[in-house]
């Protein structure tokens, strides 16, 4: 299988939330002839495909038009309190869509509690126990209810921390910006922002019912090896180490820094046939680096 060609029947696509991912998914289904219309906060400019919604915007007939035409939809929304903004709005308008073949939902691993390191795989509780985790489940669980009914495919993607072109290590050193937080056995996995697209393409044409995958590289690290690898490609010096101070840092950072555990993609690679084309930091890396990634800009 090409993991960037989509199954045949696919034609029309929505994806709610072209952030990082959802831009690089919708770009890559356009390179093989897929008609995408992705949602952003603010209206694309000039842009017809990019229509502007935040899951409360009553009525937009092109976004509308779309949905009841698409044979998939991914949602990338950031959750609120009662879960996706977006799943009373997207239920009503797909209510009469006969072509739908799947959804799909981008979450986290952070659903996962703290593991000081341990293991977590796909028969682990996700057990964390913040206001985040809570309605990230919230919004996965939306997902699967308006999918099963209808027989519908849906996977549920819990990606660990992304990276990829212009959200790299060696962006931030280039640009002066790279944090050397430094906390005794803190560890977790990443994954390219292509990979996380190769998955998402692949269980177009292999997820069937509802399925939870973990996308994550193949080794599990500590930040500070990873910024200090950028460092070695690009010939930049390190920041000073800084200690981790739970009191000196926001809420989302004590969360990267609070959980140490090592994700196992075993389920994913097996239910997809994917495997990471960047298996690890350093490859991910070095194809960074040779695309241009942290060199100083011309001019």
């Amino acid at each position: 299988m090409n993991p960037s060609a989509p199954p045949p029947w696919l034609r029309r696509v929505v994806v709610l939330g072209m952030g990082y991912v959802g831009t690089r998914f919708a770009d890559r289904l356009r390179a093989h002839g897929v008609d995408c219309i992705g949602t952003t906060r603010q209206a694309g400019a000039g842009d017809p495909s990019r229509r502007r919604f935040d899951g409360r915007v009553p009525h937009d007939p092109v976004l509308l038009a779309a949905l009841a035409q698409a044979d998939a939809v991914l949602g990338s929304m950031p959750p609120d309190a009662q879960g996706d903004p977006a799943l009373p709005y997207l239920a009503r308008a797909l209510a009469g869509n006969d072509r739908l073949r799947w959804l799909g939902y981008l979450s986290s691993t952070g659903v996962y509690a703290d593991r000081q390191g341990g293991i977590v795989d796909a028969s682990s509780p996700a057990d964390a126990g913040d206001d985040s985790a809570r309605v990230r489940l919230r919004a996965e669980a939306q997902w699967r209810a308006l999918a099963e009914p209808r027989g519908i495919a849906c996977g549920v993607f819990r990606l660990a921390g992304l990276y990829g072109p212009g959200r790299n290590a060696l962006r931030q050193l280039a640009e002066g910006r790279a944090p050397h937080v430094v906390k005794p056995g803190l560890v977790f996995n990443r994954i390219h922002v292509e990979d996380a697209c190769d998955a998402l393409v692949a269980s177009l044409h292999r997820t069937r019912g509802t399925a939870t995958y973990l996308l994550a590289d193949d080794l599990p690290a500590p930040p500070q090896d990873v910024l200090a690898h950028a460092a070695a490609i690009g010939g930049l010096p390190l920041p000073p180490v800084e200690a981790y101070d739970a009191s000196t840092v926001s809420a989302a950072r004590q969360r990267f820094y609070g959980a140490s555990k090592r994700i196992d993609n075993r389920q994913a690679c097996a239910a997809l046939g994917w495997h990471p084309r960047h298996p690890d930091y350093r490859h991910g890396l070095q194809a960074l680096w040779r695309a241009g990634e942290g060199r100083p800009l011309a001019g």
